[in-house]
């Protein structure tokens, strides 16, 4: 990047170039969102700004992050945050980066809460940065939760956007595995995004992910299904008698999660969700 002179047009063309010859799948947008965040303006000013040069410091900056994410640092852990339902979640390496996909399980949540009398007090299990849970709370404020991970980094993360979207009164966090922190009490939902992906998949992940995301939060087991069986056998105690159980599902695990809340047998009625891309993406299971 040299001495010369490097405008934003100039600075965006150069890196489009460079991250599609290192395999980056979306170089442009990348470039943008990188320097935007160096730049701490919004996208649209990249574009009515193409001549504005770049002062020394910011230059620098950007060179740090474009050098990252060839090295498969996902955008999102280069500048700490992601969008999600309209929110902007703090990320780290500690989670997941929240998923456009998973935004079903969210609408689909807040839908049955806001249809439901009474209190509602739900549980989010592998809460992760808070995306399910808080996005819920955000959107339909006479709901409390309580929420679970295992991982204690991954809860202050969550701890902290709940505190950014001012929705950390109605929310208790919990360190530990699945369930168990709640035992004893009852919630009108359970609602989990659990790892799913089967152990075989994960080496063909792409880099970003395989090589940066917590690998916790993204193996199910040898067929993806682990956490799927021990909620289906755990879940359904923890529920009111007009409460319900939400998952976020993999491809083709439609039925296999089915056949196990089926098999169990505490919950009997049963709505599957797809996503824009028409894979059956979410699971929701009542009495």
């Amino acid at each position: 990047m040299g001495k010369e002179i490097w405008t934003i047009g100039k600075i965006l063309k150069w890196t489009e170039t460079y991250f599609a010859e290192k395999g980056i799948e979306t170089p442009r947008l990348d470039a943008e969102v990188l320097l935007s965040h160096v730049l701490e303006k919004e996208r649209i000013y990249l574009y009515v700004h193409f001549d504005e040069p770049l002062e020394a410091g910011e230059l620098a900056d950007y060179r740090e992050l474009v050098k990252r994410r060839v090295q498969h640092v996902p955008v999102a852990y280069l500048i700490g945050s992601r969008e999600f339902m309209g929110l902007d979640f703090q990320v780290t390496p500690a989670v997941l980066i929240p998923r456009p996909e998973t935004e079903f399980l969210v609408q689909a949540a807040i839908e049955r809460l806001r249809g439901m009398q009474g209190e509602k007090i739900f549980a989010d299990i592998g809460t992760g940065s808070g995306a399910v849970c808080l996005s819920v709370l955000y959107y339909v404020p006479e709901a409390k939760a309580e929420t679970v991970d295992i991982s204690g980094d991954a809860r202050k993360i969550a701890e902290q956007n709940a505190e950014l979207l001012g929705v950390s009164d109605r929310i208790v966090f919990h360190t530990g595995d699945l369930l168990e922190p709640l035992r004893g009490k009852r919630f009108c939902a359970v609602l989990s995004n659990p790892p799913y992906i089967p152990e075989a998949d994960i080496a063909g992940l792409s880099e970003d992910v395989r090589t940066a995301e917590p690998h916790s939060a993204l193996a199910g087991g040898a067929d993806g299904l682990d956490f799927y069986r021990r909620l289906a056998a755990e879940a359904p105690e923890y529920l009111t008698e007009d409460g319900f159980l939400a998952m976020e599902l993999g491809i083709r695990q439609a039925e296999p999660v089915r056949r196990l809340l089926e098999k169990d047998g505490r919950l009997t009625r049963f709505e599957i969700r797809k996503d824009l891309a028409e894979i059956e993406r979410v699971i929701v299971a009542g009495r």
